[in-house]
């Protein structure tokens, strides 16, 4: 039983030791160790088990006794708080922890323990060591710091060094203090008892060390004073403080109320008290607003006085920019303030109501999302605060009082809300309810915008309908997101009407040949009807479109909708009535015909002037002020019909001078279209098309060969479409051609006007290196910093430049993209010492020094000359130079006496030949080799610090001296050497250098360094650095160092900012096995990596100590270099490390630009020595204070909680995050559940949790929610939850899978100055940010992707932002005004479905309130991007289907509705209108080819052509064909092109688009353009848009073929093979003038549709044509195919089950009416191809057709006898047999019969398959459509398997070229040349990746 017991206490310590080693990792602190790092959360959460456990580890080795008594007081508190061990991993930690309570009795040898008297020793023990450790000394220089509010310089060096010791003694102290606590109840109160109480109320009493280092605090230790970390004594911070501090003309709090911490009563503790906010809300907002505060100070002017005060202005501004959404509100809603006025409230009322309201936004959970509603909340509890602020005793408000008298402000006002959003969010069944269906966020907020929402009083009425649970027949909808197109129609109603309305003009000018007289003006005229009546269609649609708003919209809305309705419908039947009768007058032969003209013109005069008036009014800029100052009733009116009036969007225009841009912009784009409509489209395809028109028209004898419905008697109508729909679509789509290159156009200029790409490479970095350290200082330093009085201001510039150039290396040295050799190149000396000239970086002047000696050898001409020729080359120069002073520095400070004579003799005489001019005579150039190589052996020596070299570093002074005195210097000089006393005296008495000075000066053993690189380095360092990224990024810093941008404040001064990554379960860390695991080719990702990255391997292992050969497997045995090892591969993926990393380089570029600008404590004291050096600069406590109090960086890790709980790896990579970083914040949603017998029920917290001292997470705050936040799309929600965590003015979005960089970071402090420039009407609200894509340097597609979004993120979006101002947010890395947004709803929506890209709606937002956009390029942030076809394809399919959703949202529809119409232009086709027109693309080729298709079926085609002696159609077709390659060209090729030559030169820009041709691209982006068109289009028809994981791993790998079969089937293939069957049909029955040529010349785009969207999947697929892979997707397609379905088998694993996923979508009767509608193409070709047949002849009766699908009905039955499951036919084989038989007779038999005695021929058997394939699509189409019926019917399992057939046939189809191709080696060859080209060209070794590792390990 023994020893049982002990091998289960052995399992226990074992498995508590692996999980503990499991969750470590090399932090800032120390890991626990032990049982400590295993309590369970249960525990952990209410006690401070875990606190005392780390203590007993620590005293362990010390005091072994004292661990014992620690760990079994920790057992006591386990046991009191969970006596049954109920909680998750209780027991387990209970049994861990008495095991090793019995090791430590066991380890007493017996000895007898007496606990009675652990108390007594465990006080002795904490005096001593509290006696031992000087905590008291501490804690009085803590108060006398505090006092003073200085540090002196020596205190602050030793707080430095005792920092982190300090820490852990003030744990351990605070441990034993909570032990002696709880022992000392049942001890004597006259003994140890009595003393231990007087040191407790002491501790308590005074504002001690021991608790204020260790009290959770996020930046500013406000509940207790912490001595590590300085920011309280901060000037501004202590005036902040003591702004917010209680005052005796505050009410009185009541006795009872309880301070938490050791501070002083503020502001917050009364609004805890009277509205009962969180105790956790009250400390994060009090943190807030004291930095908020402090800030602001800081930027008016840092206090100087002892007592620093707030300054009146910091107050005001504060309090106007928070609550400048509150009061808008109020004006709107035309309501009084919460206060009478500005002025009659004071600084105290002030902060009152701005610390109110950021309590209320603090805990207000989802209720954010609400803008107005917390304004309305605000209000109200504003006004209780007011009345309570007047009262001498505080009291609980009545609005947030409960049934036991205390106030909680979440239960009674943010719940209720609560409640009602989270009962709504559940009628949205998952999203897939239809959006009329349920309220949304903007719905709830609506409510808000008119006066009815005050009909909810306050205290807030349960019982108001807007808080009453939602009844399922009641719509109560705000604004109706319908699911239709017309919405699109409705929302940008003056682009289609002001389109439709020039073609018209431009085709009556076609019809009357281009004649322009009176008749023409007067049909011209028409489009005066045609405005009227289209006006009135939007009228109706909007009547239509608002359909179940009704019923809530305001009476104001309903009734505006009715008057625009029936004055649209008078105004079109009056205008169309006059115009009937001018018409009528013009075709009269009166003499007086113009009456009614005249008429009209007046109508039109005055109609076209008020719109031209209330336009100006409303949209142009000047007179837009002027409509606002305007009250009469009348005026009042018209302009409320003109355009509705919303909360938002009021005010949408810019200044005059930005306005004139855009519209300019617009005009040339809409002149180009017109002027090419009417000379090209009106010359070449309309005008054609005019004669052709009239003479079918006219023509009676047409001849039908099939049996016409419509077109025979009505003028042959369908002919007349089929011809002019494809000029049509043309036309509508052709405008986003045009602003394509015209965006490229402006785009190029404007970039080349802000000097981009003037640095493109590295020699252009070598030749402009020496106007870097100036740039850098005029933009990056800022200017408040002194400057030296220096004569020679190049070496000032240098001194400054230069510590920020090192960090910036030594960063890429850290990040493995140079070696140590390539950063001791780049490094810049510091230029701070007595050398002359300014030092440069090595890489500048190696081999410089050999050079010019070459130069001095061959030179033949006089000194003058030979200095010219050196000064050639600028840095040979002052390679020469250096060399030069540097030998004379490093030889006097290494001899002395005699020796020292020497050296100041040598080069004083040198000198004076220089200044002479007689340096060739004085010395004898051809000895310098000689005098170079014994300097070279001298440096080489002392490089060593060895001072035992010593006498050879002697010896080789001698060795100097020798060739020196008797070879180089002139016969003359020599003898005077020789005959030198002194000299000759040392010489000979053998004293002459015979000691030597080692070199200890620092600046000495730098000029030694760097002498002896710059004798020995003779290779060329033009290629330094070689890696491609490194050149990259030092190119486009040192670019930026010459664009304009704002001047740098003081990091005192700057303005505070926060970053914010949403993260939920991707990718944290590469764990080990993870790098290690093999895919199915024996490829793991270390492997990968290290062929992709071969030179960052070798620079990683020379980083931690290890030869170029070092093994994975002798890596894995340090547990320090596996780490680094995980590390290193997890930063060249897309990871949350990597953007981890790259985040915290702001907090390092900011602890850097402080600590040289050396601000001391609450004193500027700038210097020199202090501003040279860099050294130590993380340590400084002033800067990493500093640093704090301008930066946070918050990740919210949604489930990390969870992720905790299960002991996912996630968490613990979390964790190891947390510990390397101090700074990160960690936000989760903490979930606690307790179960009763009846349910179980979840309370949800919001926490934020830092790494505390032991390396463990450390709770900061943590804020119940009032339930489940996810009632949205979960990233907002995520956002949303943590936001209030963040700091400062501005707030920048990071996703998990970007990066940074330190020298990027170092301009941040620039960026966020934009904030206060001058960037139009209103100031920023969100500065853009541009992006580097970094997953673009290895395959063909991760680069075409790349240049893809490195030309929207640069070139479109600076278009955007100026001159259109129409760019929004799309996604990261954006800096929001924090205060702006979070004020006016987040950084996002959060509605299901609609706000699917959730992001966008934040730029929506902003705009729409008055926020203004702007775009900056000379500061750039790293992105990652989907690198493989499938992944890219599931990210665009995503995008497109969240703007399918944004087509349908009301911020789209009020944006349309409210900019001016220019504007209006600019954001439709930047936005929706980019997807529209893609999709309009697609449908120009199906409109061509079916109105092709019809006029081949009918004969038409033909027969026009023949009888009117048309030369048919060619010109239209050519039309056609170069508006699709131009569509697939220009959209993609223009920027794309135009951004290569800004940034990498006209000839690498235009080899770099030849090769992209090379390489395929235009199948890559033709095949994008059916991925946006299939999932934009079905979303809008059907919906079902959602988050679509791409996942972003290394893709290098092979995708099968039923995987891609799968991913493309629908979207791509089925219909690229529709296409080609009317590509078939237009060549088997279609005609020609000019035969096979023009058909090749007309349908080749279309054909190259086809092939794209077919073969792209497996052209871009590694290894596709490599034959062993193709056999082995061909079994797996095929077992895929026939895999049956069930319950629980993936659509991955089974046809079925993927086949069933496929119908999802079609879920409402609208969606199957017009799946009905559109599948009904697909029975044309039957109707045609019947009547083409030679069985057929002429007869064109309705009889064939039937007859047609008797065989098909015939062919169909045949197929389900052979088809007939074997299982379901088990009880009558024979007679299913004999069926099969006779069936298989008869129809060979049939056939003959048919072939021999009819005029059926075999083309007529192809042409029936060509007519029914399409058929029966067209029936399982409408079979899916109308599922439940074929279900009833039992029809279902027929149509699977017909539809297996089909996908069967698709396959095959699909196969069959792959696979012919695949037995051609060379043909995989040339696929992997064209994929990876990228690879190849950087000489990697991609063939091995792509042969896989197996053979390479097995051999």
């Amino acid at each position: 039983m023994v020893r049982a017991r002990d091998n289960w206490e052995k399992l226990v310590r074992a498995t508590l030791k692996r999980e503990q080693h499991r969750n470590a990792g090399q932090g800032h602190a120390r890991v626990p160790s032990g049982i400590a790092g295993a309590v369970p959360p249960s525990l952990a959460q209410t006690t401070n088990i875990d606190l005392i456990l780390q203590a007993a580890d620590e005293v362990q080795s010390e005091d072994p006794n004292v661990a014992r008594i620690l760990c079994e007081q920790a057992y006591s508190m386990a046991q009191n708080l969970d006596p049954n061990s109920d909680g998750r991993g209780v027991l387990q930690f209970k049994t861990g922890l008495m095991s090793i309570i019995k090791q430590k009795l066991v380890k007493k040898d017996g000895v007898r323990i007496d606990r009675n008297r652990d108390i007594e020793y465990l006080w002795k023990f904490y005096q001593h060591y509290k006696q031992r450790h000087r905590v008291d000394d501490i804690q009085r220089e803590e108060q006398r710091l505090q006092e003073s509010g200085t540090f002196s310089s020596t205190t602050l060096g030793e707080l430095k060094l005792r920092s982190s010791e300090m820490r852990k003694i003030i744990a351990t102290l605070r441990a034993l203090v909570e032990v002696l606590e709880s022992l000392s109840k049942d001890a004597d109160p006259g003994g140890v008892g009595g003393l231990i109480m007087e040191e407790l109320r002491k501790i308590k009493k005074s504002s001690v060390t021991l608790s204020g280092e260790l009290t959770p605090y996020n930046i500013i230790p406000l509940e207790a004073p912490s001595l590590t970390n300085p920011i309280r004594i901060f000037p501004e911070v202590k005036a902040a403080i003591s702004a917010i501090r209680y005052t005796d003309q505050f009410p009185r709090l009541p006795a009872g109320f309880k301070i938490s911490g050791q501070r002083d009563a503020d502001m917050f503790d009364l609004l805890e008290f009277v509205f009962g906010f969180q105790k956790d809300n009250v400390r994060n907002q009090r943190e807030n607003v004291v930095l908020m505060i402090a800030n602001k100070q800081s930027r008016l002017g840092i206090p100087a006085e002892t007592d620093p005060k707030i300054d009146e202005k910091t107050i005001n501004e504060v309090f106007l920019k928070v609550l400048d959404n509150y009061i808008r509100w109020c004006r709107y809603l035309r309501i009084r303030l919460a206060w009478n006025s500005l002025e009659a409230i004071n600084r105290d009322r002030k902060l009152f109501l701005v610390s109110l309201y950021f309590l209320i936004w603090g805990e207000a959970a989802n209720v954010r999302f609400l803008p107005e509603c917390i304004c309305y909340i605000f209000h109200h509890m504003a006004k209780e605060l007011d009345a309570i602020l007047d009262h001498g005793e505080a009291a609980p408000a009545v609005s947030c009082i409960t049934d036991d008298g205390s106030a909680k402000f979440l239960e009674k006002i943010i719940c209720p809300i609560y409640q009602t959003l989270d009962a709504e969010a559940g009628r949205n069944n998952n999203g897939k309810a239809a959006h009329s269906a349920w309220r949304n966020y903007d719905d709830f907020n609506e409510y808000f915008w008119s006066p009815a929402c005050f009909e909810l009083h306050w205290p807030m009425r349960p019982d108001s309908p807007f808080l009453l649970k939602p009844k399922p027949s009641k719509r109560t909808k705000r604004f109706v997101e319908h699911r239709t197109f017309f919405i699109c129609i409705e929302s940008f109603h003056r682009l289609w009407i002001f389109l439709a309305l020039m073609f018209q003009a431009l085709t009556i000018i076609a019809f009357n040949h281009g004649h322009l007289n009176l008749n023409t003006f007067k049909t011209i005229l028409s489009i005066g009807p045609s405005f009227a009546i289209m006006n009135f269609v939007k009228s109706f649609l909007d009547v239509l479109l608002t359909f179940g708003a009704y019923t809530t919209a305001r009476g104001m809305a309903v009734s505006r909708l009715v008057i625009k309705f029936f004055w649209g419908g008078l105004t079109s039947v009056f205008v169309t009535y006059v115009y009937l009768k001018v018409l009528q007058e013009r075709n009269s032969n009166s003499s007086d015909n113009s009456f009614y003209f005249r008429i009209y013109l007046l109508v039109l005069g005055v109609y076209a002037a008020i719109r031209l008036f209330l336009g100006l009014l409303l949209k142009f800029p000047a007179c837009h002020a002027l409509s606002e100052m305007s009250d009469q009733s009348f005026f009042q009116f018209f302009k409320w019909i003109y355009q509705e009036r919303y909360y938002v969007g009021r005010g949408l225009y810019e200044r005059m001078s930005d306005y004139c841009r855009y519209v300019a912009f617009w005009l040339v784009v809409l002149a180009v279209k017109f002027t090419f409509a009417y000379f090209l489209q009106a010359s070449h395809c309309i005008k054609p098309l005019v004669e052709p028109t009239n003479i079918i028209i006219d023509l009676p004898s047409l001849t039908y060969s099939w049996h016409d419905l419509i077109s025979k008697n009505n003028n042959n109508a369908l002919t007349i479409v089929s011809l002019w729909a494809p000029v049509v679509a043309i036309y509508l789509m052709d405008i986003l051609i045009f602003y394509t290159v015209m965006s490229a156009i402006v785009g190029g200029v404007s970039g080349a006007r802000a000097r981009l790409g003037e640095i493109r490479s590295i020699e252009m970095v070598h030749k402009r290196f020496e106007s870097f350290p100036g740039a850098f200082v005029k933009n990056l330093v800022s200017p408040q910093i002194k400057r030296w009085d220096s004569q020679d201001m190049n070496k000032a510039y240098a001194a400054m430049f230069a510590p920020f150039w090192n960090e910036i290396i030594k960063s890429l040295r850290e990040e493995d993209f140079i070696s140590n050799r390539e950063m001791d190149l780049l490094s810049i000396p510091s230029n701070a010492g007595s050398l002359r000239l300014v030092q440069w970086p090595l890489f500048l002047l190696s081999s410089k020094i050999l050079l010019a000696i070459d130069l001095a050898l061959d030179c033949k001409d006089t000194q003058t000359d030979l200095w010219n020729r050196i000064c050639r080359d600028e840095y040979m120069a002052y390679a020469v130079k250096e060399c030069y002073y540097s030998v004379e520095k490093i030889l006097y400070s290494l001899v002395d006496n005699e020796g020292r004579l020497w050296v100041e003799r040598i080069f004083r005489e040198i000198n004076n030949s220089i200044v002479e001019g007689s340096l060739v005579i004085t010395l004898s150039l051809k000895k310098l080799p000689v005098v170079l190589s014994r300097l070279t052996a001298l440096t080489g020596l002392l490089i060593r610090n060895d001072p035992e070299l010593a006498k050879g570093a002697a010896k080789a002074v001698h060795d100097l001296y020798e060739v020196v005195t008797h070879e180089l210097v002139s016969s003359d000089l020599r003898e005077n050497l020789d005959t030198w006393n002194i000299l000759a005296r040392a010489r000979d008495e053998g004293r002459l250098f015979s000691k030597i000075v080692w070199p200890n000066d620092p600046e000495i053993k730098e000029l030694v360094k760097r002498l002896h690189l710059l004798l020995t380095v003779k290779d060329s360092a033009a290629n330094v650095p070689k890696n491609l990224e490194a050149r990259r990024r030092l190119e486009f810093f040192s670019n930026s160092l010459f664009m304009d941008m704002p001047s740098a404040k003081p990091v005192s001064e700057m303005l505070p900012f926060s970053v914010f990554t949403p993260y939920y379960s991707e990718t944290v860390l590469y764990s080990t096995s993870e790098l290690q695991k093999e895919n199915e080719d024996g490829i793991s990702i270390l492997f990968y990596l290290q062929k992709i990255f071969p030179d960052e391997w070798e620079n990683f292992l020379e980083r931690i100590g290890r030869g170029a050969s070092t093994g994975d497997a002798e890596l894995q045995e340090s547990s320090s270099d596996s780490l680094e090892l995980r590390f290193w591969a997890s930063y060249r993926g897309q990871t949350l490390a990597r953007t981890v990393r790259g985040m915290m380089y702001y907090r390092r570029a900011l602890m850097l630009q402080s600590f040289l600008e050396s601000r001391s404590l609450g004193v500027d004291n700038y210097s020199q020595n202090n501003f040279i050096t860099s050294q130590d600069f993380e340590s400084s406590r002033e800067a990493r204070a500093q640093a704090d109090l301008k930066f946070t960086y918050v990740v919210s890790c949604q489930i990390y909680g969870q992720q905790k709980q299960r002991k996912a790896p996630e968490a613990a990579d979390i964790a190891l995050l947390l510990q390397r970083n101090e700074a990160l914040r960690v936000a989760f949603i903490h979930v606690d559940e307790s179960t009763t017998d009846v349910n179980t029920s979840k309370v949800f917290y919001s926490k934020l949790v830092k790494a505390d001292i032991n390396g463990k997470d450390q709770e900061i705050y943590s804020i119940k929610l009032p339930g489940d936040p996810k009632l949205g799309e979960g990233k907002p929600e995520n956002q949303n939850h943590a936001i209030i965590f963040t700091r400062g003015e501005a707030v920048q979005t990071i996703d998990m899978n970007q990066d940074n960089y330190l020298e990027e970071a170092m301009k941040m402090r620039n960026l966020l100055e934009e904030f206060h420039a001058n960037h139009g009407l209103r100031p920023p609200s969100i500065l853009g940010v541009r992006e580097h894509v970094f997953t673009g340097s290895v395959s063909s597609l991760a680069w075409f992707m790349s240049n893809q979004e490195t030309s929207f993120v640069t070139l479109a979006q600076r278009v955007l932002a100026n001159p259109l101002k129409v760019r929004m947010h799309y996604g990261h890395p954006d800096v929001f005004d924090r205060i702006f947004h979070i004020t006016r709803g987040g950084i996002s929506k959060a509605s299901r479905v609609i706000n699917i890209s959730e992001d966008i709606y934040a730029g929506f937002n902003s705009t729409l309130r008055l926020g203004n956009v702007t775009h900056h390029e000379y500061i750039q942030v790293g992105k990652g991007r989907d690198v493989g076809l499938n992944q890219i394809a599931l990210f665009e399919g995503k995008v497109a289907g969240g703007n399918g959703e944004q087509v349908l949202s009301r911020d789209i529809y009020r944006l349309g509705q409210l900019f001016d119409f220019f504007r209006m232009l600019s954001f439709f086709f930047t936005t929706v209108g980019y997807y529209v027109c893609t999709m309009m693309t697609v449908l120009t080729v199906y409109i061509f080819l079916y109105g092709r298709a019809y006029l081949a079926f009918s004969g038409l085609d033909e027969d026009v052509s023949k009888n009117a002696k048309l030369q048919g159609n060619t010109a239209l077709d050519a039309a056609l064909n170069a508006q699709f390659l131009v569509q697939i060209g220009v959209f993609t090729a223009v920027p794309m092109i135009m951004g290569f030559i800004l940034e990498l030169g006209l000839l690498k820009a235009v080899f770099s688009f030849i090769t992209m041709q090379l390489q395929l691209c235009s199948v890559f982006f033709t095949f994008s353009l059916g991925t946006r068109t299939h999932y934009f289009g079905r979303t809008i028809l059907h919906g079902g848009a959602k988050y679509r994981a791409t996942g972003r791993g290394f893709v290098v790998r092979h995708i099968k073929f039923a995987e891609n079969y799968r991913l493309y089937s629908r979207s791509h293939f089925v219909k690229a093979l529709e296409v080609a069957l009317l590509l078939i049909v237009y060549i088997a029955y279609g005609y020609a003038e000019g035969g096979a040529v023009t058909y090749v010349l007309l349908t080749l785009s279309s054909w190259f549709l086809v092939i794209s969207w077919l073969f792209a999947p497996y052209i871009f697929n590694p290894s596709g044509f490599e034959w062993q892979k193709t056999v082995e997707d061909f079994d797996d397609w095929t077992s895929w195919l026939l895999y049956k379905g069930g319950v629980g088998v993936k659509g991955d694993n089974s046809w079925e089950s993927w086949w069933d996923e496929e119908q999802m979508h079609i879920q409402t009767l609208r969606g199957r009416i017009l799946e009905t509608i559109l599948s009904a193409r697909f029975f044309l070709f039957q109707y045609g191809v019947v009547y083409k047949l030679h069985l057929t002849g002429n007869n064109t009766s309705l009889a064939i057709y039937g007859f047609s699908w008797a065989v098909l009905v015939g062919i169909v039955l045949i197929f389900k006898i052979f088809t007939y499951s074997p299982k379901k036919s088990a009880d009558f084989q024979l007679v299913l047999r004999f069926s099969q038989g006779v069936a298989s007779i008869g129809l060979v038999a049939a056939v003959c019969l048919v072939v021999a005695f009819t005029p059926l021929s075999i083309a007529d058997l192809f042409a029936s398959i060509l007519a029914f394939i399409p058929t029966g699509w067209g029936i399982l189409s409408l079979a899916i459509a109308w599922k439940k019926i074929v279900w009833s019917l039992g029809m279902w399992d027929s149509v699977r398997e017909f539809a297996r057939m089909y996908d069967a046939g698709m396959g095959m189809i699909i196969f069959a070229p792959i696979a012919f191709l695949s037995w051609f080696p060379f043909i995989s060859t040339f696929q992997s040349r064209l994929l990876f080209n990228q690879a190849f060209s950087r000489g990697l070794e991609i063939s091995i990746i792509l042969a896989g590792n197996k053979a390479n390990v097995e051999s």
